[in-house]
């Protein structure tokens, strides 16, 4: 195992992860749409008690996403996490306030009431997965950090003359602190076809969850609703990302900009390319049959839904740092483009975390565990409402 094989292989772990956590956003897509799919008081509670047992999935695959990168890849940690702060505080707070409010919404006592916890729920199923999905469109956008390696030298210079100090290696470029990508129209491009993305899964999930014909009946049509946009949005940012210029290392580790770069790094890497059609083809084929099949009650759309989009994010966001490609450029100061090699953790914590790393199947297999005894019997009418 060499040192840049360790650098690919983590890259593979937090893509991978990142990949999860887009797919599990189905919880979010769902409670975006709760109000008009469920219709009644009854419909929607039993929408928000269905999504209530799986919130802790999302939640926690955040959490070890954050922690992957923190423990691999710790400049960016702190440029993006530290420097971008306002676009991660606003992720956690509404993260934040969606297991509040499946937690309090029907509280005896609650002198706010069940409409305003859920909405909050209702916000965070649109502001997390736009922020989420901005955030990774700065993978190919770029942020306006600056990285200063130099302070370092000088930190360990007025450690040596006795003089306090902490080194800042990274600062961002203005004071908006992260919210400014939010003015590319291409990063809210990729914002709300996740957003639109959050619902088809959530649709599919409800669809496949629940045994309610009321919400059966209007869940294709709000499936077509969402189906359309991020059909849209995401081809049309596919489209610009594959003709744009891209974030290229040349080997004395110099970032330039090269014409076409995320499209020559899917035809170098053909096996991406690939995985990127099929996932496209998966999602596109489990909204088909849901629509065409609208009567079953038999769904497992989502299995094929979930599946592909996993896939399609893996494949963007291996292309996004594989084949000497800056994954986090800046646009402020070009060299300071964080790479897999500028930014790692030493070859030491990355080849313990390996061995740790060969734990994940097991915990994956207890997940999938869980998650079919949760799911063993579809939801109804009868089903006591916990949220």
């Amino acid at each position: 195992m060499t040192y840049s094989f360790l650098q690919h292989y983590w890259w593979f772990v937090v893509s991978l992860l990142g990949a999860l956590l887009v797919f599990l956003l189905f919880v979010q897509g769902a409670n975006s749409v709760a109000r008009s799919l469920g219709y009644t008081d009854e419909g929607q509670r039993l929408i928000y008690n269905s999504t209530g047992r799986k919130w802790e999935f999302t939640f926690t695959t955040l959490v070890t996403f954050g922690g992957a990168f923190f423990a691999s890849f710790p400049l960016f940690y702190s440029t993006s996490f530290g420097g971008a702060y306002w676009l991660w505080m606003i992720i956690l707070f509404t993260f934040v306030l969606q297991a509040v409010s499946y937690e309090f919404q029907n509280k005896l006592g609650n002198l706010l009431g069940p409409r305003t916890f859920q909405f909050f729920l209702t916000l965070n199923g649109i502001v997390g997965p736009l922020l989420l999905g901005g955030a990774v469109a700065t993978f190919f956008e770029g942020s306006n950090f600056i990285v200063e390696k130099g302070n370092l030298v000088n930190s360990q210079l007025a450690v040596d003359n006795s003089q306090l100090l902490t080194p800042v290696i990274s600062h961002w470029g203005n004071a908006s602190h992260g919210l400014d990508a939010l003015l590319n129209p291409w990063v809210l491009v990729l914002g709300f076809a996740v957003v639109f993305l959050a619902r088809v899964l959530g649709i599919l999930y409800i669809m496949n969850n629940i045994d309610d014909e009321d919400i059966r009946s209007r869940g294709s049509v709000r499936l077509v609703g969402a189906a359309v946009p991020f059909v849209v949005l995401f081809v049309a940012y596919l489209v610009h990302l594959l003709l744009k210029d891209g974030y290229a290392v040349n080997a004395e580790g110099l970032v330039y900009m090269e014409p076409y770069k995320y499209l020559g790094n899917f035809l170098t890497m053909w096996y991406l390319l690939i995985l990127l059609l099929v996932g496209v083809v998966l999602v596109l084929w489990a909204v088909y049959t849901e629509i065409v099949n609208k009567q079953s009650a038999n769904s497992k759309s989502i299995w094929p839904a979930g599946i592909g989009t996993v896939l399609v994010v893996l494949a963007l966001l291996l292309c996004a740092g594989w084949n000497d490609t800056a994954y986090y450029p800046s646009t402020a100061s070009l060299q300071s483009s964080l790479t897999l090699q500028n930014s790692c953790s030493s070859e030491f914590t990355l080849r313990t975390m390996f061995w740790v790393s060969l734990l994940v199947p097991f915990v994956l297999a207890y997940i999938v565990y869980c998650w079919r005894a949760i799911d063993k019997k579809k939801l109804t009418n009868q089903e006591e409402l916990h949220y």
